[in-house]
This record gives structure tokens, sequence and C-alpha cells, in this order.
């Protein structure tokens, strides 16, 4: 036991709030600090931010349940392609340079920043209800074909929407899934865009449901690099443990904030800013290659 990252407990409370209120992967800000912070091994870093952003997204997940935002016929139907992927993409991860995940993941979240940035570009909340009438109206004078879904959340409110491209979204976690295991990020914020921008998900919603399908997806992915650790030797079993000591409990504090943010912070403001923060840290992270 040791006090060494006695730092990582405020700063994962803080990111956790920021990812639980707007359906992002934790992850994707804590593989950064473990990697150009603390300097770890790119392997280690990864898994560690999947084990820890799991701690968030399962208390996060309490949060969601309790306001009844999950759609939960959407998030199996995404998990069957997620969770296979995913471990795929955990055993590419055991065969890739260090090196190389490394420039992978700062172009990954370079590309994530962008994606999240066009998305709030094309798709503000006005345009979204203009887009979502309009499908209703076209819909209902085709005799209705698309699938309907209704959630009523537990103050009341109530969502109600017709689901576009599945196989889009299917196709989108099976590519986020194996990101997860490869890279620890990319679901959340795949799915998220999917699930806003094509399905035409009310947002409230899909960030719940997001949240749902990423902690199930990253339960499986961090078996696989646990076994990893353990195989890898003792030094980096207890590195692991003396930064997720702190991180774990930092995440769960989080993942209970989040949902109460959520419901008060505006959304698209919070994600335009996340995306510049995005494309800043690979910027950095690739810049950091050219001058090592």
């Amino acid at each position: 036991m040791t006090l060494e990252f006695w730092f990582m407990f405020p700063v994962a409370i803080a990111v956790a709030t920021v990812a639980m209120s707007t359906g992002i992967g934790g992850a994707i800000f804590f593989s950064p600090i473990f990697l150009l912070i603390l300097r770890l091994d790119p392997t280690v870093a990864i898994g560690t931010a999947l084990i820890t952003e799991l701690f968030g997204f399962t208390s996060g997940l309490i949060g969601y349940l309790r306001q009844r935002l999950i759609d939960f016929t959407v998030g199996f139907r995404v998990l069957m392609f997620s969770v296979p992927a995913a471990l795929v993409g955990v055993v590419l991860a055991e065969f890739v340079p260090g090196e190389v995940l490394r420039a992978i993941f700062a172009t990954g979240i370079m590309f994530i920043g962008w994606q999240m940035f066009s998305s709030w570009l094309g798709e503000r909340r006005e345009r979204l209800a203009q887009a979502v009438e309009e499908a209703q109206a076209s819909e209902a004078a085709s005799g209705g074909t698309r699938e309907r879904r209704v959630i009523v959340d537990r103050s009341g409110r109530r969502f109600e929407y017709a689901i576009f491209d599945r196989g889009g979204a299917m196709m989108y976690g099976g590519l986020g899934g194996m990101l997860v295991g490869m890279l620890s990020v990319g679901l959340a914020e795949l799915m998220e865009f999917q699930m806003i921008s094509k399905c035409r998900i009310p947002p409230p919603v899909a960030v719940a449901t997001s949240i749902f399908m990423v902690m199930v997806t990253v339960a499986a992915a961090s078996v696989g690099h646990i076994f990893s650790f353990v195989s890898a030797g003792p030094e980096t079993v207890r590195q692991v443990v003396a930064i997720a000591m702190f991180t774990a409990p930092g995440v769960v504090i989080g993942g209970q904030l989040g949902p109460l943010v959520q419901r008060v912070a505006p959304p698209e403001v919070m994600k335009v800013a996340i995306s510049v923060v995005f494309v800043a840290v690979g910027l950095f992270m690739i810049a950091s290659f050219a001058f090592a």
C-alpha cells in the first residue's frame, strides 16, 4: 500500500463527473493522464484506465437506473456485437507495440473529438427536434414502418421516438467494442454520436443507454486485461493496484454526481469543450513522438 498516487482521487472525481454527465468514456481522459503524466507503459495505462472506468460506469449506471432513462432493448442489441469485438481487441493489443498503440490512441482521440464537434454542428437541439418531427410525419404517412420506443423517466418526462438505422448502430457497436479492447476508448463516443445523429434517440436516453452498453463492454475487456497484468508479474499488478486504490473510489463518487449534472448542464456546450480538449491532447501526443 502506498500514497504515491493520492492526487488521482480528486482527478478521478472530476473526470467521472464529466464522463457520466456527457456519456463519454472516462478512459479517454485517464489514458492520456496515465501515458503522459504517470509515464506508464501503454498496455498498462490502457488496462488501468479500463478498470478505473468500470468502477465509474457501474456507479453511473446505478444513477441512470434510478432515473429510468435506459433503453435496454437498444442496449442489448448493440452488446451482441460490442462485447465479442472488445475481447478481440484485447487479444490484438497484446501483439501491437506500445509506441504504435500510443500513435493509434492519439489519432483516435483526435478523430473522436472531430466527430463530436461535427455532431454538435449538425445536430443542435432545434435541428434534432425538427428532424424527429419530420421523420415521425414521414413514418405516419408510410404506415408506421419504423420501430417505436417510449421511455418515461422517474420525474415523469416522456420520450417517444422511432428507431432509425439499426444496422449502423450495430456496426458502430462492433467497431467501438474493438477499440475499447485495444485502446480503452471508442464505444461511448461512437455510439452516442450514432444514437443521437442517426438513430434519432433523444439525448438523455442516448447518454443513459450508452453508459449501460459501455459498462458491460468494459467489464468484458477488463477481465482480459487483468489476466495480462497477472501474467506480466507482481510489479505490474502492484502498480495497477497503487493507482486504482485512488481512482476507483473517485470515479464511484463522480459516477453519482454525473447524472445530476446531466440534468442541469447543457450537454452540447460540454461536448464542444471536450472535443477541443481531445484534439489538443492528440496533437500534443503526436508532437511528443516527433520531439522525443
